[in-house]
């Protein structure tokens, strides 16, 4: 095979056994690899809990990885979510999608518990398994210090998890390589059930490469697109200032979540922009393996700068106005293994309901207390819907299907109001994204201010992101190049004749199977849905713009038109016919 290994490794925790599957190819093909094809191993067994022994854990790379295809380092890790109970998956950066197809795999399916907290070591010479009761209680930096010392992993990848995991924290995440985060709903928490502390990889071999002139053309193709995008590489864009560069522009337009989603402008943010952190800090850039635009961005003294959403959380969410506040509390946050969505509007649901402004120091306390599990700490780390019901107070929480919101008010923005209830995983941006044509004006500008179309839109954004994060390719590329110039590297890799048209059509068949796997553990429209909120306040509007409340009858159309684009019945479950157009069980 080119581009793929046509190998996945199995790992059953509970005897410390492994074994190799060996796929079809043709569900090589008709998966991609990456989310599609861990989505395809995990349909049967999905009706599992989430602390199911038996419910598989799943990394999966794409095509692309160990290749020169531009932000070929990414790769999927999936299962059931703790927090939502729906599906999770997460794209993730860093460098085990490249190591762990050296080491000859395109994948990994953990089942199974150890008996005691155990590591994983993965190499193109075999597999093995060690005692990793030391690495207990550690933060995430000792721990990736002490695999890195590890003989000859000096260079390896590792995933691990915190103490955050090891605390019960629903929004637990898994870090790599230190830096790295899968980190929405809670899949490290998932790894730590099956009593697995760390994965380690290696490995030296060469993916197979179909054409590699036609690669080298598709590679320059896309890297003449990235350099003429000002978003990705223009002075004030990603590249330069990381996804702060987004800051400014909440901020400007009005839809930047303050106080718990209560307000939409956050008064000091204009001393809180990415241009702060690049001042105060002297910042440089590093990123994930075979990308050239190296988003992350790293303080002059190693300080982790935030990404956008850890940057507004932890400032205008919780009414917070000091900038290393919000470093420290992303460095908690990383330290412990924790995703910052989930915890900056967690702790804001805890500030609305108990009346109260968060200091810094009650904010980082509070952080400080969900990583180690104590006092406060025990009840917030289970989420922000499970604190509010337990507060009596659920209309607090600002999440879809259990997922706590990120920092796109869709007031402000709403077709972000059908992406985050349509999303699978729950309130997620990075399904369809309607910030890059509502905000971005990429492909085109459309009216933000209202829903009417969206829905269309919607449903092949998400379907794009499917294949995206199939072939493991970065989403912040396709802000400037589309699946035209992928699918021309797809075909340089493995040979195919497949096009941008198929690709979507790929896309479609990944994501109507996540709709089948939630409906299957009782997802329905009732769930497709946002909080009571945003249909009966306003935002924080000025003498220029209105940020008004969202209509709900508006709403409730437009998901109606979602669910007839989309091939589900009026209650947002998979039709026979829909999933027989697509080869999908029912």
């Amino acid at each position: 095979m080119h581009g793929w290994s046509g190998k996945i490794l199995r790992v059953n925790l509970s005897d410390q056994t492994t074994d190799d599957l060996r796929l079809n190819p043709d569900i090589y093909a008709r998966n991609i690899g990456g989310k599609g094809l861990a989505g395809e191993l995990l349909f049967d067994h999905f009706q599992r809990g989430w602390d199911d022994p038996q419910l598989p854990l799943v990394f999966m790379t794409g095509p692309l990885n160990n290749t020169v295809s531009p932000t070929s380092g990414r790769m999927t890790v999936m299962s059931r979510s703790p927090l939502t109970g729906a599906v999770c998956d997460a794209s993730v950066g860093g460098k085990m999608g490249t190591l762990l197809k050296r080491a000859g795999y395109d994948g990994m399916i953990l089942s199974g518990t150890s008996r005691n907290w155990c590591g994983l070591n993965i190499s193109e010479s075999g597999v093995s398994f060690c005692d990793a009761t030391s690495l207990c209680g550690l933060e995430i930096s000792a721990i990736h210090t002490r695999l890195q010392a590890a003989p000859g992993m000096d260079q390896g990848a590792h995933a691990m998890i915190g103490p955050a995991a090891e605390q019960g924290v629903r929004f637990a995440a898994i870090v790599f390589d230190g830096h790295y985060f899968a980190g929405r709903g809670g899949l490290g928490l998932v790894m730590a059930e099956k009593h697995l502390k760390h994965i380690s990889v290696s490995g030296g071999l060469k993916t197979a490469v179909f054409d590699r002139a036609e690669l080298q053309a598709a590679q320059e193709e896309i890297y003449r697109l990235v350099s003429a995008s000002p978003i990705l590489t223009g002075d004030l864009g990603i590249s330069n200032y990381g996804t702060g560069a987004l800051y400014d522009l909440m901020r400007s337009r009005r839809m930047m979540p303050t106080a718990n989603f209560r307000q939409t402008y956050f008064e000091h943010s204009a001393a809180m922009n990415a241009a702060a952190y690049k001042n105060r800090y002297r910042t440089k850039k590093f990123g994930c393996a075979g990308c050239h635009i190296l988003c992350k961005k790293i303080g002059a003294k190693g300080e982790i700068i935030p990404e956008f959403e850890t940057m507004s959380h932890f400032s205008s969410l919780v009414g917070n106005r000091d900038l290393e506040a919000v470093v420290e509390a992303n460095r908690i946050c990383n330290e412990a293994g924790m995703d910052t969505i989930s915890a900056g509007v967690t702790l804001a649901t805890y500030a609305e309901i108990s009346e109260q402004e968060l200091a810094p120091e009650k904010m980082l306390g509070l952080l400080a207390d969900i990583a180690a599990g104590r006092g406060e700490g025990t009840a917030l780390g289970q989420g922000s819907l499970r604190f509010t019901q337990e507060a009596g107070r659920p209309e607090v929480a600002m999440v879809s299907k259990g997922m706590e919101f990120p920092a796109y008010d869709p007031r402000g923005a709403q077709g972000m109001a059908l992406a985050y209830a349509t999303s699978t995983r729950g309130g997620c941006h990075l399904r369809a994204y309607p910030i890059s044509h509502e905000i971005l004006r990429k492909p085109v500008s459309t009216d933000r201010f209202s829903l009417s179309g969206k829905a269309r839109i919607i449903k092949i954004s998400e379907d794009m992101n499917a294949v995206v994060d199939s072939l493991t390719a970065c989403k912040f590329l396709f802000f400037a190049a589309s699946l035209e110039e992928y699918a021309r590297a797809l075909n340089a890799v493995t040979g195919m004749q497949t096009s941008a048209q198929q690709l979507l059509a790929t896309g479609e068949r990944i994501y109507y199977r996540e709709r089948i796997m939630n409906a299957r553990n009782g997802f329905d429209a009732s769930d497709d849905d946002i909080p009571a909120r945003f249909f009966t306040e306003s935002g924080s509007s000025s003498a220029t713009i209105q940020v008004a409340p969202l209509d709900r009858q508006e709403f409730l159309q437009e998901r109606a038109a979602y669910y007839r684009i989309r091939g589900l019945d009026e209650n947002g479950l998979p039709t026979a016919e829909k999933c027989a157009a697509l080869e999908l069980p029912c």
